[in-house]
């Protein structure tokens, strides 16, 4: 029986020097620091989690120290800015996805702010401060995705948004709430804001305003940390605003720009949790292979039964699908002159069910231990079925991106 070693990538056919050293520095610090870390988290109270002795503090440094700054990575020509995110990603979301998203979130108002070319944004945005992408409200959930109003029932009122920022003269004043679902919502320390904006008319959520704002301006009170199913090392949280004020020049995108200013932001999101995932769903298959070695029935390790070879088999499929499309996205994306939303939907939708389906895979093939949290197969399937929910619900951006192929000069 011939047997062929794959990458640690799988069947990834551009495993050069490079994109090999990427690879294994970020997989050792996957490895090393994030899936026990992840581990560690995942068993202590949110409020511990996030609590001035906490370990979590430590390894924002550490993923600091490998030089994946902003600035390096848009500083790359865009197919290598491609190939390079995409195994960042992949291998951080294979060490633990909670710490990935938190690591992702974290440059969101640097990338955003660098990308549309706003040099006083970027200065208060830098990579040496944790980020937040506050958009998600109490009362709105996925509508806030989609200012264009794609998904409104025509039967629908939208009602009062939960948060607004109202451009007075040279200032910008901010009231309300974003919900807690903010990834690094109560420890960010700068925020990337996208809001209704009011000119003097009244709150309009087709129109609204992204603003960069420092976590520490008086008027900002954050809420408790939530207690979830999954990803418990990630942090996430209310955030409220009591009169807000800031300088006009923390205006990234104004009313005229909300809408691409939002397409910009959902397009990298969900880009990148197509990466997480796809490396989420790789840890599970991973850890299932292995097992399928070790573990013995009928006097045979379990490989060796045909429904274990065929479930492997289709697992193996799923991933390396997930990988494939993941990947073709992130350089059509960082290539092509416009970014395609409706691109970056199917990547993000194909990996995290490709995550839930084959963790769950795991843990069936894990049997009895597979529900213990002696092993991370339960606690990876905990992750996964987040990510059907989080940066968009799966059946709004199904829905969404069904609208995004529509041609208007064949209708």
């Amino acid at each position: 029986m011939a047997y062929v070693a794959l990458t640690p990538l799988g069947a990834e056919p551009d495993f050069a020097d490079t994109p090999a050293a990427i690879q294994a520095t970020v997989r050792r610090f996957a490895s090393e620091v994030l899936r026990p870390l992840g581990r560690q988290l995942d068993s202590m109270a949110p409020e511990a989690v996030i609590a001035p002795d906490s370990p979590l503090w430590a390894m924002y440094g550490q993923f600091a120290a490998l030089g994946f700054g902003v600035d390096d990575l848009l500083a790359l020509e865009p197919a290598e800015r491609a190939r390079t995110m995409a195994i960042l990603f992949e291998e951080l979301g294979w060490g633990d996805a909670g710490l990935a998203i938190s690591i992702g979130a974290g440059l969101i108002p640097a990338m955003v702010s660098a990308i549309l070319g706003n040099g006083f944004c970027r200065s208060i945005a830098q990579d040496a401060k944790l980020g937040c992408w506050m958009i998600t409200e109490p009362d709105h959930g996925s509508d806030t995705l989609d200012p264009a109003r794609m998904i409104f029932h025509p039967q629908g009122e939208y009602g009062r948004p939960n948060c607004v920022v109202k451009i007075e003269g040279d200032e910008l004043v901010i009231t309300g709430q974003k919900s807690a679902w903010v990834s690094n919502g109560t420890i960010g320390q700068v925020g990337i804001l996208y809001a209704a904006c009011d000119t003097g008319s009244g709150p309009d959520t087709k129109h609204g305003a992204v603003v960069i704002v420092p976590m520490d301006t008086r008027g900002i009170t954050r809420g408790k940390p939530l207690d979830k199913l999954g990803q418990r090392a990630l942090n996430q949280g209310e955030i409220y605003f009591d009169n807000v004020r800031l300088p006009k020049a923390h205006l990234l995108a104004g009313p005229e720009q909300y809408q691409q200013a939002t397409y910009l932001v959902h397009t990298l999101a969900n880009g990148l949790m197509s990466a997480i995932f796809t490396g989420c769903a790789r840890s599970a298959y991973d850890l299932a292979l292995a097992y399928a070695h070790e573990r013995k029935a009928g006097g045979v390790p379990i490989i060796r039964h045909q429904q274990v070879a065929h479930r492997l088999f289709h697992m193996f499929r799923k991933v390396e699908a997930a990988c494939a499309l993941s990947r073709r996205v992130l350089h059509y994306n960082f290539q092509a002159p416009a970014m395609a939303l409706q691109a970056a939907m199917a990547a993000k939708v194909t990996a995290t069910q490709t995550a839930f389906e084959v963790a769950s895979e795991a843990v069936q093939m894990h049997g009895g231990n597979g529900l213990t949290r002696d092993y991370p197969v339960e606690k990876i399937m905990r992750d996964a079925r987040a990510s059907l929910i989080e940066d968009g619900c799966n059946e709004i951006l199904a829905i969404k991106g069904g609208y995004h192929l529509m041609n208007p000069d064949l209708l």
